[in-house]
């Protein structure tokens, strides 16, 4: 057969789109930031409106930052790279517009229904069931058009950063399905399928790994096609790029768990969050160093060529947030990290170093070669580097003295332990004010180069013409490659098999049973080191075979991470049931503390608030005896929480009167002096939604709450009737409020809190008495 010598032109009309809807979109997304960092200095700037206070703000500034800027930077650099990287033109220009406006939709709609309160309540994954759905949509056009475009390729072997990118699209496509299972009750509202300690393994499996497959295996790719192209140098090492990608792929899915460390998640999950989150401190620095490296015999082109300097100093950023990130997640270390700024500074170092920084010589190099003209100010760009990076290490390095601050002083003890030195919360908030200032300062700082950024790109396509990239290639038959028998058996995938499951019951089984993986364990790594090293053209021969079929190659990364989801998931949901539980379990909430549970999720209480105190003394000491699983095992969402900027919950009911919670929502400074919490006077004019009660109840009967079918009327009256003693205990007090208002909805779900009733299991039957 003759091959056949045409011109193909790329499709870059769409990274073009993708690429200028990003640089808005960060703009967007980081002024939100800005504006919530300002308001945890000056509460005044919540302007006392519903869409306008921190509680809102924040899932509309996460969302952004993460989908919306990183999300249409990721897609501009996946459609330009693929393009090339595969020698032909996107498969659908319909499948690529139909992406990019849908997910221009996606975030639009975000932006209308997290304002109004319309909200999920779980940490970025707040949108509602009918945006989930658009997204799940969406998700599936992009992956049928890039493979599609994988399909119709005319380069034979897939190259480095192609592996990222379908490790993206089916890890993201599995994590957010999971994680987003849910029942409706309404257009706009609905409950998990999870509750309690499930639903808090489920979200931070989700979270975390949302981290690693969308703000970093795609990012990744692009460092491993971008820097390359901007350095005019090869990549330093390919045997490191293969040990990088499938050991990140394959460990990363299993260290969502060290996001709940010190709490009631069972033990030996904590401790496989732990360890494979140390584990993830190879990969991730080899990774780093791989691109680094890459530019070796470049470095003097960081005087002439902006995009490097940035895309050095993202990958630097990359390599500290990782060094940073396992740190964290030992035990000892996580005592004083979490619920803390420390946290909010190791994700800024994140997306704003590595992914911010990677965006920008992303942009930087694109805009030349998209418009075909030369970049409009290479000293703008230089600025923006240094403001960018002046403001970036303002804002860590704040946010860890913030966080170091406020561990130590929450965690103090005098007396041999058992007095509190700062038994009240609200003096770590007062002491780490100063702090909040220089947050907002290098905040502010980072988005003024962005908005630098802005300008050189439009200034950059003004003096050009937008053009489409063009190669000549032979169109020749592809070969399929390896088959998906041949895939699986042969020696690399059966020795990690092995090594694998041998590891597994190294940790989780018994004495002998342990003994006896250990010995397997040293013995297969023996097998497979000397069969590398005898047979070392058969794995190298194997893996190229693997590179020419993208099917059983997304295959094994699918397989790699399943296995993490379902060896830690599995297990909780089988337990985390009512009668395998003993101890303290949840006493179901009436229709009317539902209704109050719904109000508190829906203005963002849990962004600032936990629900879950930790085996550690200095929770013990000031909120009292450590949760247990039982205690929120009836709680869809559950509400343990990421950050305290108040003082945890768990335990709040019963504490204080009724009219201590009326005063504390009308203006928080008159029963907490120098709290930076915000008024809420909607809640006392906004009647509670009472007409949906009986929706919400009947979802809660299919996920297992056991709550008897009663008649809406009879639903409605039960509410009213508990609201009515709430207003009258208001009204000895001299505080005036009608039964149907909002606020004595959620003043009924505070004074629930931390009720639980003791469940004790017969020894011979199991019944519960």
């Amino acid at each position: 057969m003759t091959n056949q010598k045409i011109t193909i032109e790329y499709n870059d009309d769409i990274v073009r789109k993708f690429m200028i809807a990003s640089i808005l979109f960060a703009v967007v997304g980081m002024g939100a930031g800005v504006l919530i960092a300002t308001q945890l200095s000056f509460w005044q700037a919540n302007l006392n409106l519903p869409w306008t206070h921190f509680g809102r703000l924040r899932p509309l500034h996460t969302n952004a930052a993460i989908f919306a800027f990183v999300g249409n930077m990721m897609f501009a650099g996946i459609y330009y790279s693929t393009q090339r990287l595969v020698k032909a033109r996107l498969a659908s220009d319909f499948l690529s517009n139909l992406h990019f406006w849908g997910w221009q939709a996606i975030i639009v709609g975000a932006a209308i229904t997290l304002p109004l309160g319309l909200t999920r309540g779980k940490e970025y994954a707040e949108l509602i069931w009918p945006i989930n759905i658009a997204v799940v949509v969406i998700w599936v056009v992009f992956a049928v058009n890039f493979f599609w475009t994988l399909a119709i390729r005319n380069e034979k072997s897939l190259y480095v950063a192609i592996w990222f990118y379908i490790a993206t699209i089916i890890t993201v496509a599995m994590l957010y399905i999971v994680n987003h299972l849910q029942i409706p009750t309404s257009w706009t509202h609905s409950y998990p399928v999870f509750g309690g300690v499930q639903d808090a393994l489920v979200q931070w499996w989700y979270g975390h790994n949302a981290v690693a497959f969308f703000l970093t295996t795609p990012i990744l790719g692009i460092m491993y096609y971008f820097m390359p192209k901007a350095a005019d140098r090869p990549v330093y090492s390919y045997r490191l790029s293969v040990v990088h990608f499938w050991s990140l792929v394959f460990v990363y899915i299993w260290a969502g768990p060290h996001h709940l460390l010190n709490t009631s998640l069972p033990d030996w999950l904590q401790s496989v969050g732990m360890i494979f989150s140390l584990m993830l401190w190879a990969p991730s620095w080899g990774g780093m160093l791989n691109g680094l490296l890459t530019l070796r015999g470049a470095w003097h082109k960081l005087q002439t060529q902006p995009e490097l300097k940035f895309f050095a100093a993202g990958v630097t950023f990359y390599g500290m947030s990782t060094f940073e990130g396992p740190l964290m997640a030992i035990k000892s270390v996580n005592a004083l990290s979490h619920y803390s700024d420390w946290t909010i500074g190791h994700v800024h170092s994140g997306t704003l170093g590595w992914n911010g920084f990677m965006a920008a010589g992303m942009f930087y190099w694109l805009a030349p070669r998209l418009w075909n003209t030369k970049l409009y100010s290479k000293s703008m760009a230089n600025m923006h580097f240094w403001l960018g990076l002046v403001g970036i290490l303002l804002y860590i390095s704040s946010m860890w003295v913030s966080g170091i601050t406020q561990g130590l002083m929450l965690s103090a003890t005098t007396d041999g332990g058992t007095v509190l030195a700062n038994p009240n919360f609200i003096d770590a908030v007062i002491a780490t004010k100063s702090m909040m200032y220089t947050r907002a300062f290098g905040g502010t700082l980072y988005i003024v180069g962005f908005f630098m950024l802005a300008f050189n790109i439009w200034k950059t396509a003004r003096s050009g013409q937008a053009v489409n990239g063009t190669v000549e290639v032979f169109v020749e038959e592809n070969k399929n490659g390896m088959s998906l028998i041949s895939a699986f058996l042969n020696p690399p995938v059966l020795y990690s098999t092995f090594i694998v499951l041998f590891i597994a019951g190294w940790g989780f089984g018994g004495s002998v049973m342990g003994l006896f993986s250990l010995v397997c364990l040293i013995f297969t790594i023996i097998a497979a080191v000397i069969h590398l090293e005898l047979g070392e053209n058969s794995w190298a021969t194997w893996y190229n075979q693997l590179l020419a079929n993208p099917l059983p190659f997304s295959i094994l990364v699918f397989l790699a991470v399943f296995a993490g989801g379902v060896i830690e998931i599995l297990p909780t949901v089988i337990l985390n049931k009512a009668a395998n539980l003993e101890g303290a379990r949840q006493i179901p909430y009436t229709p009317l503390e539902l209704a109050g549970r719904d109000i508190y999720i829906r203005e963002g209480c849990y962004l600032c608030h936990s629900q879950q105190i930790r085996t550690l003394v200095g929770d013990v000491l000031r909120y009292g005896p450590p949760s247990r699983m039982g205690e929120s095992i009836y709680d869809h969402p559950f509400q343990w929480g990421s950050k305290r900027i108040g003082p945890d919950l768990a335990r709040e009911g019963g504490k204080y009167p009724s009219l201590w919670h009326f005063m504390h929502m009308q203006n928080p400074r008159q029963t907490s002096v120098g709290s930076v919490m915000p008024n809420f006077p909607w809640l006392y004019t906004q009647k509670t939604d009472l007409d949906a009660l009986p929706s919400d109840l009947r979802v809660m009967r299919i996920l297992g709450v056991p709550y008897i079918e009663q008649p809406a009327d009879v639903i409605k009256k039960s509410a009213l009737a508990q609201a009515q003693t709430i207003v009258d205990d208001l009204k000895k007090s001299g505080a005036a409020a009608e039964p149907d208002k909002e606020i004595i909805a959620l003043i009924s779900y505070l004074q629930k809190l931390g009720k639980s009733e003791l469940v004790v299991k017969t020894a011979q039957t199991g019944a519960v008495k």
